[in-house]
Order: C-alpha cells, then structure tokens, then sequence
C-alpha cells in the first residue's frame, strides 16, 4: 500500500506541487496582517506558485530526466534518448530562476513564470501529436500530466496578470 502511495505521488508530482503551493500560500495569507487586500492575496499566490510550480517542481524534473532517464522515459512512452540530460539541464535552468525569483519583484517572476510556461504549452502540444500519431496514450503523456502541461502555466499567467494589475491599483492608491 505504501509502494502504491510512493509511486502515485511520482507519477504525479506536478500536481502535488500545485497542491503544496496553494496549501502554503493559503498559510501565507491566513498569517498576513489584516484586513486583506487583493494585491497581497495575489503577491501571496504567485510568490508560493513561483517557488513550487517552478523552482521545487523543474527541480525535481531535472533529477528524474538526468538521473532516472529511463525511468522518465518509459513514464511519458518515449524510449530513452540522451535528449533526456538536455531537458533535464533546462529544467534546472527553470529550477534556479524559480528559486531565485520566488520572492523577488514582478519582473524576475514574469521572467521566471514565462519560459516554464511556454516549455509546458509545447509539450502539451507535443504529446497532443503523440496521442494522434502514436498512439501514445503512457500515463506521463496522455494522463494528469497532459492537462497539467496546461492547466499550471495558464494558472501561472493568471497569477501574473492578477498581481499585475493589483500592482497598478497599489500604485493608484499612493
């Protein structure tokens, strides 16, 4: 039963890692002074979204495509390729912008938010082109992972046009 939890929670670790991010945000602002404000709800959301979507979880993708590759590989249908170390190396680079810009200002976290965001949009394109012309239906292809690949960097850009515009009304209040 263990063994079972364990590789479920591998097998869908960006979807835990949403989870983490919005339970630690929903710390963040249930310990933030009050009385709220939209602008703090939204620094809140994209700060903890940025450290887990982004710098924790292309972390983690890093060591599963350069250290488990064939693991990774078999997850998404592919066969294992050396191509694995160079999306692992990307995912780090993804990683080390997340960690550095969690906390930091709007324009390191659009930065940070984008590239990770495009990066998961084409791969939610390219397993739609595996699904058609390969049939490719591998848990880490056509899965949770799939609307995953859409779902967080959408949410990602949400975040950012929240906090975008909650930084022009701060701004106007001043």
């Amino acid at each position: 039963m263990i063994r079972t939890f364990v590789a479920h929670i591998l097998s869908n670790y960006v979807l835990v890692f949403l989870v983490i991010g919005l339970f630690a945000a929903a710390v963040a602002i249930a310990r933030a002074p009050r009385p709220l404000s939209g602008a703090m709800v939204s620094e809140k959301l994209l700060a903890w979204y940025v450290l887990f979507n982004i710098g924790v979880m292309y972390l983690v993708n890093f060591v599963f495509h350069v250290f488990f590759g064939q693991l990774a590989a078999a997850f998404i249908g592919w066969a294992d390729s050396p191509f694995q170390v160079e999306v692992g190396m990307a995912s780090l680079g993804f990683s080390i912008a997340g960690f550095i810009s969690a906390f930091a200002g709007f324009d390191r976290r659009l930065v940070a938010v984008t590239g990770p965001g495009v990066f998961m949009l084409g791969a939610a394109a390219g397993h739609v082109r595996q699904m058609l012309t390969a049939d490719n239906f591998a848990p880490g292809n056509a899965g949770v992972i799939f609307y995953l690949d859409i779902l967080i960097p959408l949410f990602g850009f949400v975040l950012l046009w929240r906090r975008y515009h909650d930084r022009g009304l701060d701004a106007a209040r001043r």
